[in-house]
């Protein structure tokens, strides 16, 4: 499908550890700006040497590519990418990450963990969690990234104003509305899932581990962090547990084994686990549920990578804003390019009628801006809709002076060649004799006539002809005046003939210069109204992501209420009772506003805009026409 991922053999390195931070790599950025499709991204961080990559290479349906390791050495370095075309989900690209082994002895750098966990956060929509063993107090003690998340991520910028700020805990309580989904991997489970001697699932299980203890002790405090953040900050929670692929003596050899030669138990959790990826994981969204190509997520990757090197904290508000102006700006040059190459190549066949010339304006200006509501996002105050429309409104005024000079010159030029003749019996005085008016008047409406047989003379026909007819008025009275055959009244009834003509020929450029003008206002007209349409369609769009947004937020904190209550942790379930209720309100008052919101920034801008090119028709683009 055209915009979909290019063909990728092998995965690239998308973020590089670098001197003093880590850097982007132009070539893997240079791709993603290739990909117009949604991506559906999924993240893989976890312990060095946990076999992260092997579930890379399954999710891309690839035996080799993202680098196994045999030995105690950390294979992966930074972050490396890996697209392909969803599996089931045409129209779409599935970009794998596979991150750095966090706690890696030979780099030890803390820091760039806490680095990488974050990015694989803020940069997925499943943020897979790979780790050996069991889902113990031990292995939630190295999850420790996760509590660090609120030190390392803000929602709303710093320079918010002040009635707009929240404290430190209504802010960590919005970070489930924007978290990826949350999978954890246990590889090498060789225990019986087992609690109080019941069989339990996968989730079952993970949820067990992650129980909360009463009490407000140092020591219970500690215990119950890392477990609280995993349930409040990740909208979902997954777990699948991986028995040993193969013997120990085989396992060196992992990527390069045959699938039939893996356990039979572990190819069932790894298809179980490839299946639920393909099926539950949601297309990227950022801050308003605005849904995430590549080329977008190439800008954000560069946003945050910047903001972590210059010491800065990741802002979710900051990153849209700043991806929605590269991606808005370079939206409205795209389809103004697609705009000024369309009308470019009509321009080659003028002159031609203004009515022909507004059709096509109007048809590659629809174009233009549809195309540019599919990939504009968060226009607030429709400031790059306007910047679109001025220019093409520039173009077209250019446009159609051109299409007027090219028309002026066409008719002028076919007019003194159909005249030529009867300048040549002007001065070979053909006509200065008695009984030559009536010559000169015969031959003249002979050529007015072949005149009006021309095809294509554009905008300025008639207008041309009247004062080209006007310019031969004294020789015509010239040669009425030298007429000898005619009598005094003759001529006075000749002249007032010659009058009648010259005033139905000023009407006839009047009429078309009326008919060009109505005609270009009523196609005006129209595109305004389409225009309206397609930002009401825009503007509801939207609004639907956001209330998408919110309902997940919503279903995931009344499943954890509901979880809290059943378990006796009344204040934990009061507390998120109060963020409920918020969520509610904010609900509401995203379905009043929007409405609001259209018709004081959106109408009265279209409105502008309509007005703004009626008034260049008419007074700027059309003024020519009426001297």
């Amino acid at each position: 499908m055209s915009g979909g991922p290019p063909r990728m053999p092998a995965p690239v390195c998308l973020i590089e550890n670098a001197e003093g931070g880590l850097r982007t790599v132009e070539s893997a950025l240079d791709i993603l700006r290739g990909i117009q499709q949604p991506v559906v991204v999924v993240a893989v961080v976890g312990l060095y040497r946990t076999g992260k990559s092997y579930l890379m290479n399954r999710l891309a349906g690839q035996q080799s590519g993202f680098a196994l390791g045999s030995t105690i050495e950390s294979k992966t370095k930074g972050i490396w990418m890996w697209c392909v075309p969803h599996p089931s989900k045409p129209g779409h690209t599935l970009l794998l990450l596979d991150t750095e082994g966090l706690g890696d002895v030979d780099k030890g750098d803390s820091k760039n963990d806490a680095w990488v966990f974050c990015l694989g956060v803020l940069l997925s929509s499943t943020l897979v969690y790979n780790s050996r063993g069991t889902i113990d107090n031990q292995a939630l003690e190295k999850l420790h990234y996760v509590t660090e998340l609120t030190d390392h991520i803000r929602i709303k910028s710093a320079e918010a104003p002040d009635d707009d700020e929240e404290d430190d805990d209504e802010e960590d309580s919005k970070f489930n509305r924007y978290f990826p989904g949350f999978v954890w991997a246990v590889r090498d489970f060789t225990l019986e899932r087992k609690i109080d001697g019941r069989d339990v699932s996968e989730d079952e299980y993970l949820d067990f581990a992650l129980q909360l203890k009463k009490g407000l002790s140092k020591k219970l405090v500690t215990y119950n962090l890392p477990r609280q953040c995993i349930r409040n900050f990740f909208p979902t929670r997954k777990c699948f547990t991986f028995p040993f692929p193969t013997s120990a003596k085989n396992m060196t050899n992992l990527d390069s084994m045959a699938e039939a030669d893996l356990c039979p138990d572990f190819r069932d959790v790894a298809d179980r686990f490839c299946s639920h990826v393909f099926a539950e994981s949601r297309v990227k969204t950022v801050q308003g549920g605005h849904k995430v190509t590549g080329s977008r997520f190439s800008h954000l990757v560069k946003i945050y990578v910047d903001t972590i090197n210059s010491g800065a904290v990741p802002c979710l508000e900051n990153a849209v804003v700043a991806m929605a102006e590269i991606e808005n700006q370079s939206a409205v040059n795209e389809c103004f390019r697609l705009y000024e190459q369309g009308m470019g190549d009509f321009s080659k066949a003028f002159p031609t009628d203004l009515g022909t010339v507004s059709t096509e304006h109007l048809r590659l200006d629809g174009l233009a801006m549809q195309e540019f509501q599919k990939r504009s996002f968060k226009d607030e105050g429709g400031k790059y809709m306007t910047q679109l429309a001025e220019k093409v409104s520039q173009l077209y005024e250019k446009l159609i002076t051109l299409n007027m000079e090219a028309s002026e010159k066409l008719c002028r030029n076919l007019l003194l060649d159909l005249y030529g003749p009867i300048a040549g019996n002007i001065k070979q005085g053909t006509y200065a004799k008695s009984g030559g008016y009536e010559i000169y008047c015969r031959d003249r409406d002979a050529m007015v006539a072949k005149y009006r047989q021309q095809d294509k003379k554009g905008m300025k026909g008639e207008e041309v002809l009247e004062e080209f007819l006007q310019e031969k008025n004294a020789e015509a009275n010239s040669i009425l005046k030298a007429d000898e055959r005619l009598t005094e009244a003759d001529k006075k009834m000749a002249e007032a003939r010659e009058q009648a003509k010259v005033q139905e020929q000023k009407a006839k450029a009047e009429e078309q210069r009326s008919q060009d003008l109505q005609r270009a206002l009523e196609d005006e007209r129209r595109s305004q109204e389409e225009r309206m349409r397609r930002l009401e369609e825009k503007m509801e769009e939207e609004k639907r992501l956001q209330q998408e947004e919110l309902d997940r937020a919503l279903e995931s904190k009344l499943k954890e209420q509901k979880e809290m209550l059943e378990k006796g942790f009344k204040g934990q379930a009061e507390i998120m009772g109060q963020e409920i209720e918020q969520l509610k309100k904010e609900k509401q008052q995203n379905q009043e506003d929007k409405p609001g919101f259209l018709e004081k920034v959106f109408i009265p801008l279209a409105e502008i805009g309509s007005n703004v090119l009626s008034t260049v028709l008419q007074f700027k683009g059309m003024r020519k026409m009426f001297k």
